[in-house]
């Protein structure tokens, strides 16, 4: 069995290399794909985004929708991506 070394250093996450303005997409998780809808038109307002149903769960409880727009730098994909983790309807985002 391999055991990790105290003394060995964690190596850094290595930060992507993203050219802006890009398109993204973020796949946003709920309950409610009405509500998820409504939440990710909101919080990318005024950017136009398409919204694509990605999948349901097997028992039909969550639905993931891809929510995909162009952004324009890093602070504006953050932001997003906060918002939308931040709201009472979104279970993950990814």
């Amino acid at each position: 069995m391999k055991h990790c070394s105290k003394n060995t250093p964690a190596k850094p996450l290595e930060k992507p290399e993203i050219e802006y303005p890009c398109t993204w997409v973020y796949k946003v998780i709920g309950q409610d794909c009405t509500l998820l809808k409504e939440i990710i038109v909101s919080t990318c307002a005024p950017q136009d985004v398409i919204i694509t149903h990605s999948n349901t769960s097997s028992g039909g409880k969550y639905h993931s929708l891809n929510a995909e727009l162009n952004v324009k730098d890093e602070a504006s994909r953050l932001a997003i991506y906060e918002t939308l983790k931040r709201n009472s309807g979104v279970k993950f985002v990814l």
